[in-house]
């Protein structure tokens, strides 16, 4: 959430960033501007009351005392007025501030200088590629076809089940699930990252709380009788550990790494981009959080980068990092970098992972602060990354390494698998 400070001081400022992002911020900035100085008039004369309303009562004994009893009455009927009035203007700026935050939620966070130019996906920026794209021979498999000739995945069980989007793995293939996410937890941990293990729901604070909501509700499986949210991400658990505390400068950096299964809606997708693991309603997927101090934040972002890049690299996999042009930079977001592998079956890269730095944007939300050298609270920087998403590193593991009908284990994975052919 962007603060009221930059938006009082620099509007402008706001709606230029924003446009970069292809938001159209300038009626909703104008709006709480006016709602802002309207806030701070109500409080002024709310204040002015209150004091006016304590001098008076404070006039009534002394009055009294005096005999001065027709005085004194006046006084009261005087102070009761003030606190009618009073009453009245804590109403209204009540409802002011429900209006100004209403307003506020619905502005996206502020893309940093290094975001590109873009519209969409296409305007991407590619930064770094690296590994080797194999050259499969004419009996290669898209990786929906090979999981079936291997009963690994049973995507049509997964139907029978719940619906499409959510696959049974079997065998050996759910052994691989297994051995992707201790191998990625046991990296992340030996990197410094407590691991922890949360809830798999949270409450509507906890998502308001990393931004979830009020923007992507529709995207979120819901159960409306406690109204608890599915987790679309362990980001919005772990970070929310941290909602409502102040650190201080001794506890940074601090670094999480959660294992959690995802849902997610995907509600409007289509096509080849569903086809078997390219997009599921539930899956695997561990993450990284990392709170910072300002001016740690982006060095953080950098190392986040390295070291999801290292593990990629372990695989073996073809890869390409790529930052995120404006339009394609989510509501949250104020960089972010995209790792993809190459399907080599498909013929097209999959992302795996997005690492990201929310600034101050989700720290606002969470009240997550921290006490300066000069004891003075600051809010905290949010970042965090996928370290990785298991669907497409599966889908690439068995497109790459198939040969003639098999699939051959990546060397850093087989300790995990215990085997080292599908």
């Amino acid at each position: 959430m962007l603060t009221l400070k930059l938006l009082r001081e620099d509007p402008e400022y706001v709606i230029r960033k924003l446009a970069v992002k292809h938001f159209d911020a300038r009626e909703i900035v104008e709006k709480i501007v006016a709602l802002d100085k309207n806030r701070r008039d109500l409080q002024k004369d709310l204040d002015a009351c209150l004091a006016e309303q304590k001098r008076k009562a404070a006039m009534i004994g002394s009055l009294m005392k005096e005999g001065k009893k027709a005085e004194a009455e006046a006084a009261k009927s005087e102070v009761a007025s003030l606190k009618e009035h009073s009453k009245e203007l804590e109403a209204a700026s009540e409802k002011n501030n429900d209006e100004l935050m209403s307003l506020i939620v619905l502005l996206p966070n502020i893309p940093c200088d290094l975001v590109p130019e873009g519209k969409d996906s296409n305007d991407n920026l590619v930064v770094k590629t690296g590994g080797t794209v194999p050259e499969l021979g004419p009996d290669a498999l898209p990786h929906w076809d090979l999981a079936k000739k291997l009963d690994i995945i049973d995507f049509d069980l997964g139907v029978k089940l719940t619906g499409a989007g959510f696959p049974v793995y079997k065998g050996k293939g759910a052994r691989l699930q297994r051995a992707l996410i201790n191998m990625f937890l046991d990296i992340n941990t030996r990197a410094g990252y407590l691991e922890v293990e949360p809830p798999v729901m949270v409450n509507e604070a906890s998502g308001f709380g990393t931004g979830q909501l009020p923007d992507k509700e529709g995207q979120m499986y819901h159960a409306t009788l406690d109204n608890f949210y599915l987790v679309p991400t362990a980001e919005v658990p772990v970070t929310n550990i941290y909602r409502d505390v102040i650190l201080s400068e001794n506890d940074f950096p601090v670094k999480m790494t959660a294992y959690t299964p995802c849902f997610r809606r995907e509600a409007g997708s289509y096509g080849k981009d569903v086809r078997g693991l390219n997009r599921l309603h539930q899956f695997d997927k561990v993450e990284i959080v990392r709170i910072e101090k300002p001016e740690n934040s982006y060095a953080a972002l950098d190392d986040m980068v390295a070291h999801v890049e290292g593990i990629v690299c372990k695989l073996g996999l073809p890869y390409r990092i790529l930052r995120l042009c404006g339009g394609d930079l989510s509501f949250t977001s104020a960089i972010t970098y995209d790792f993809e592998v190459y399907s080599a079956a498909q013929g097209r890269w999959l992302e795996i992972s997005s690492v990201s730095n929310f600034e101050s944007y989700q720290a606002n939300r969470l009240k997550l602060r921290y006490k300066d050298a000069d004891g003075k609270t600051q809010l905290a920087h949010t970042l965090n990354g996928s370290s990785l998403a298991l669907p497409r590193v599966v889908a690439a593991l068995l497109e790459d390494f198939q040969k003639d009908g098999h699939v051959i284990i990546p060397e850093a994975l087989r300790p995990y698998t215990g085997f080292d052919i599908i």
